[in-house]
């Protein structure tokens, strides 16, 4: 997600209906996912490893994909690097401590520029998709992309690939009526996605609401 959105007044807070496993297609090769309000709980432009503190779960259900052979990706926008709030190096150091946490991905893919750069790696353009999918040597089509806004969903629809969103309380209204596919957590998400995967994984510790939130 873009860490700098607010909270809106229409932002959805409630849960996210259930969703059925897809069994009409081929599962992905491959699950995308975004950082920041997906994998682990959203601190803006964050440049501090201690920070880092992964989603109930994440690494059970990581654990599960790449036990069943599913490779796994991070595609990420972190324009505090453009604005000066933070450096690649940091960045970097953030993922390491990620990966710490929920497992090593196959594939890390980052855009540091800005709204205005005009770049096209920044989602809701293709550019760290098709990235992923050239670094895997998988077809877009047989790709996944789960995040937390519209721009995550975009940036799969864009360059073929499968979306799923996870709403937080900063995701629109219009973001979560326009997604094809609304999942209520992570768990969710991958269960429609690869259903008897997500069936051997672990279920998540529920957090408290106090852990819930940094």
């Amino acid at each position: 997600m873009s860490a700098a959105r607010p909270v809106t007044a229409d932002a959805p807070t409630a849960a996210a209906p259930s969703v059925v496993p897809d069994r009409s297609r081929p599962a992905p090769r491959a699950v995308l996912f975004d950082r920041d309000g997906t994998l682990v709980h959203d601190v803006p432009y964050n440049g501090d490893p201690d920070l880092v503190r992964p989603v109930d779960g994440a690494r059970d259900l990581l654990d599960a994909l790449r036990a069943a052979g599913v490779r796994v990706g991070l595609v990420t926008n972190q324009s505090g690097v453009a604005r000066g709030l933070l450096t690649r190096e940091q960045v970097d150091a953030v993922h390491a401590r990620l990966a710490e946490l929920v497992g090593p991905f196959d594939t890390v893919q980052v855009c540091p520029h800005g709204p205005q750069d005009g770049c096209g790696c920044r989602k809701p353009a293709p550019g760290m998709v098709l990235a992923a999918a050239h670094a895997l040597d998988v077809a877009p089509q047989e790709l996944a992309v789960v995040g937390d806004i519209g721009a995550d969903v975009g940036a799969a629809v864009a360059a073929g690939a499968r979306a799923v969103l996870v709403p937080t309380p900063v995701t629109r209204a219009e973001e979560v009526e326009a997604a094809p596919v609304v999942a209520p957590d992570l768990r969710a998400a991958l269960a429609h996605l690869l259903p008897g995967v997500v069936a051997a994984a672990a279920p998540a510790e529920v957090a408290t609401p106090q852990e819930a939130r940094p």
